[in-house]
């Protein structure tokens, strides 16, 4: 016994351990307990958010005016310091319910929702809905439009300011929202709604729209969106507007990343038995990651509307002349953080007649702009 001790002693000395660590424990009393799993937070179902694009643009051989072109609605100033849309708002989401607020303002509202009335041209998105059934939601409000590739919000978008078809097409509606995800890579919207993009109805009518969206992979995504109502004021004669959007996006590598957008769209004379006035509108786009933190921007464009329909107003101009118009931007990105965009964008559009004013009243079938923008988000 005297030797083990003496052996013990020896090894403690030798290896700095004790026989106490060496030897395991058999008494439950004593053992140490495994570390017990982390809880996971459960994620605030109430979110706030905001979003501020200030802008400077500047138009070549510009008209004696601070206003771009009556068919630009977004950046629609130049030679001006000032802000093309403002955003404060906050969501709630949980497993059943969901509904948000947020207001807005700047020279996009201004121009955007000038036929709304000034208790609602301020709202940027109020709606309410819940689950009807799982995987389903059902919406009721003033929401985004579910026609087109680019929104509202400019960050979003792949160049900075929209394209023609973009510009003319709805950004908002109010209505009633059915959405189903019939699985991870395919959604179904059905809509009924006040018109297009009217947040007040203007007839006793109202429209309907759907919605697909198929994402067959990672790297395509392909939507289609219809729209068809009728779009003429309370006292005004029918005139039935058929609209279809389809656009695909593919990232072709971790760098480059294109898009197809196509419009199609037909609306009633008001004369019977007349021709309808048709537009249709294409866009392509390139979008490539130079480094790090600059991306740069191409896209082609195309608008054809008959006597100026849709592009113009929203009713058929008099007019005999159609529109016309082919046009094409560059677009460079930096982004120092990942909630700020510094974006420049040179644009040229060139038409089949002179409808663009310049200085001292003349008139011209081209037309160019740079646009700048500093844009921040939380």
């Amino acid at each position: 016994m005297k030797h083990l001790f003496t052996l013990g002693l020896a090894l403690t000395a030798a290896t700095g351990t004790t026989l106490a660590q060496v030897t395991p424990t058999t008494d439950p009393a004593l053992a140490v307990p495994p570390p017990a799993a982390p809880v996971e937070a459960t994620p605030n179902p109430l979110t706030f958010y905001g979003f501020v694009d200030g802008y400077y643009g500047y138009d070549f051989k510009h008209a004696n005016t601070q206003d771009r072109p009556g068919f630009l609605y977004s950046h629609d100033r130049q030679n001006e310091f000032t802000v093309n849309q403002g955003i404060i708002g906050m969501r709630y989401q949980d497993d059943k319910v969901r509904g948000a607020i947020g207001l807005h303002a700047g020279s996009y509202v201004t121009a955007n929702y000038a036929a709304e009335d000034q208790v609602f041209k301020h709202i940027y998105e109020a709606y309410a809905g819940f689950r009807p059934f799982q995987k389903a939601w059902l919406d009721a409000g003033i929401f985004g439009s579910h026609i087109g590739f680019e929104s509202a919000i400019s960050k979003d978008n792949w160049t900075l300011t929209r394209s023609l078809m973009a510009e003319n097409s709805p950004y908002y509606e109010s209505g009633v929202r059915f959405t189903y995800e019939v699985g991870p890579k395919l959604t179904l919207t059905g809509l009924v709604l006040n018109g297009w993009q009217n947040i007040r109805e203007n007839n006793q009518k109202k429209a309907i729209g759907t919605q697909i969206q198929w994402k067959p992979t990672d790297k395509l995504l392909i939507n289609s969106s219809t729209f068809y109502g009728n779009e003429q004021p309370q006292d005004s004669a029918r005139r039935r507007r058929y609209f279809h959007d389809f656009y695909i996006t593919y990232a072709a590598t971790d760098r480059l990343s294109v898009a197809g957008v196509f419009d199609v769209g037909k609306q009633e004379k008001a004369e019977s038995g007349g021709k309808d006035d048709t537009w249709h509108t294409g866009a392509l786009f390139l979008r490539y990651k130079l480094a790090d933190k600059w991306t740069a921007a191409l896209r082609g464009e195309y608008y054809y509307a008959d006597r100026g329909v849709i592009i113009n107003s929203f009713a058929p101009t008099t007019g005999s002349a159609n529109y016309e118009v082919k046009g094409a931007s560059l677009n460079l990105d930096y982004a120092p953080t990942s909630n700020v965009l510094f974006r420049v964008e040179g644009r040229v559009l060139d038409a089949e007649d002179r409808i663009f004013l310049q200085e001292n009243g003349n008139t011209s079938d081209s037309y160019g702009n740079i646009t700048s923008s500093i844009a921040i988000s939380f």
